[in-house]
């Protein structure tokens, strides 16, 4: 289990991250749902520890250092690969510094993704680099798999093709944490959501207890945001209507 205590983070006239507490267990598959700015990819970068922060980060129980960080892996459209290697000498790289890289996975994704295998990736096109960066999330042998707006750059049938493929291939040990803004597209394929907003966790909930209060997902989250959903009639009104 991935635990976060009382996890703060700032940065210069603005706090990230405020007092997050946050479980996550293996075996879930849970969306990261929040505005712009609500702090998604800080707590992401903050649990991979590529962000300073305050309060306690721990896998089952102990700090997440480089022995245990390839338990973990991301999958980001700033992109981590390198742009001048082709598929084939990332799949390779990969096999000799992760022992549980799943070439079948790997293949049998390249497949399914239709991407070339020996064209270096700087050729790709954006999509075809954000299929990719999740390929190598998918195949690394981590067990849990942090996903940040994934799938940019990538049209609706590929998305869902994905959301599919993904549910047929994750083992039973193996979390995702998906962080989109594709809220009723993923709201059939997660377990859970959790919901930021300006640094603080607003709301955590399964997808079963929405589903008994017969609730769905945008509405649990606009409710939780108080959305106001007179909110642009108001604003055209201030904007078109005639000055006094």
């Amino acid at each position: 289990m991935i635990e976060l205590n009382h996890v703060s983070k700032s940065y210069p006239g603005k706090k990230a991250l405020s007092d997050v507490s946050l479980r996550l267990p293996q075996g879930e598959i849970v969306g990261l749902f929040g505005e712009n700015g609500a702090g998604k990819t800080t707590l992401i970068k903050c649990i991979l520890g590529l962000l300073p922060h305050s309060g306690s980060i721990t896998l089952d129980g102990a700090p997440i250092t480089r022995r245990n960080i390839a338990r973990l892996s991301f999958a980001t459209s700033e992109h981590s690969f390198f742009p001048n290697l082709n598929a084939e000498a990332h799949a390779g790289f990969y096999a000799a510094h992760f022992p549980d890289f799943s070439r079948k996975r790997f293949d049998g994704l390249m497949r399914f993704f239709e991407l070339p295998r020996y064209k270096a990736l700087r050729s790709f096109s954006t999509g075809q680099k954000n299929q990719f960066e999740v390929i190598l999330a998918l195949c690394q042998g981590a067990d849990y798999i942090f996903m940040d707006e994934p799938f940019a750059g990538n049209d609706v049938f590929n998305r869902e093709d994905f959301y599919k493929v993904l549910l047929g291939v994750l083992e039973p040990n193996e979390t995702v944490l998906l962080s989109t803004h594709l809220i009723e597209e993923v709201s059939g394929f997660i377990g859970r959501a959790v919901l930021i907003r300006k640094g603080k966790i607003v709301g955590d909930v399964s997808m079963s207890e929405l589903e008994e209060s017969g609730e769905d997902l945008m509405g649990y989250i606009k409710q939780t945001y108080h959305y106001h959903a007179d909110r642009v009639s108001r604003a055209l009104d201030e904007i078109t209507g005639e000055e006094e």
